[in-house]
């Protein structure tokens, strides 16, 4: 595994794994399944309902709780709902902290969002703060208004949406990029891309073992998801080769700046 260093001293995997959409039935499963892969990411959210499930999986792999860096989202709006939901996903996951939380998504009270979270992060219920779907003018907002900054933005990024000006902007202001559906959910033409075609047949890899290494050599954090066992232990196995510096140039030009959803309307401004 490979890691990068937040701008709190912490240190993320840079390869995780995704639970949404994930039934909540069978979140506990596939988490096992990818913690027995090599897996110590996981990211979850209270939009995702599988929070409690996350935290059954956890508990019963037999490691340390140190030994996981976890994630998981707000679905609340302002101060006071804040907190009440964090409150709840500690209790659903188990434990005395998380890892990481992220405001899933721009609200009308970011801020009293975020100060409820500076509260947590103050009282070590939380080990850092992100944010998630902001853009770069949102992202500034936060750093300017509050105390604690900010570690992460997850965002929509795969190689069909690049996000390279986030990304600059990110690396500018000491943030990790971090890419949610880094394999675009089944756009049109990106698993059969020549250019990842002879690429996986080159390093005897797939072309999601291929788009996996391209973003995570890019600095960007990746949290693919299935719920196939065989495709989660191909998902970790992709640190065994590197890209050279051309192919990762040739790829870069696959950028369409293409969205998956279109959805949040105000990411539109980083195209």
């Amino acid at each position: 595994m490979e890691y990068l260093t937040l701008n709190n001293k912490m240190q993320i995997p840079i390869l995780g794994f995704g639970t949404y959409s994930v039934n909540p039935r069978q979140t506990r499963k596939y988490v096992s399944h990818a913690i027995a892969a090599g897996y110590r990411l996981i990211d979850t959210a209270q939009y995702y309902h599988n929070e409690r499930e996350v935290g059954q999986a956890l508990a019963e792999s037999g490691l340390r709780r140190s030994e996981f860096f976890i994630t998981t989202k707000t679905q609340t709006d302002g101060y006071k709902a804040t907190v009440r939901g964090l409150d709840k996903s500690l209790q659903l996951l188990g434990g005395d902290y998380c890892d990481l939380v992220l405001i899933h998504w721009p609200t009308a009270d970011s801020l009293g969002t975020y100060k409820a979270l500076e509260e947590f992060y103050y009282a070590g219920k939380i080990k850092a703060i992100g944010l998630s779907n902001f853009n770069h003018l949102e992202v500034e907002e936060i750093i300017k208004e509050t105390e604690v900054k900010p570690v992460v933005n997850q965002i929509e990024t795969h190689p069909f949406f690049q996000q390279k000006k986030m990304h600059r902007y990110l690396n500018q202001r000491g943030l990790v990029h971090e890419a949610w559906s880094p394999l675009g959910e089944g756009l049109s033409g990106l698993m059969t891309a020549p250019a990842f075609k002879g690429l996986a047949e080159k390093y005897k890899k797939s072309p999601v073992q291929i788009i996996l290494r391209f973003l995570t050599q890019e600095g960007i954090v990746v949290i693919p998801k299935s719920t196939n066992p065989q495709h989660i232990k191909d998902n970790i196995n992709i640190f065994d080769f590197r890209l050279t510096e051309d192919e990762i140039s040739s790829l870069r030009q696959l950028d369409k700046s293409q969205s998956i959803t279109g959805w949040p309307r105000s990411m539109a401004i980083e195209k």
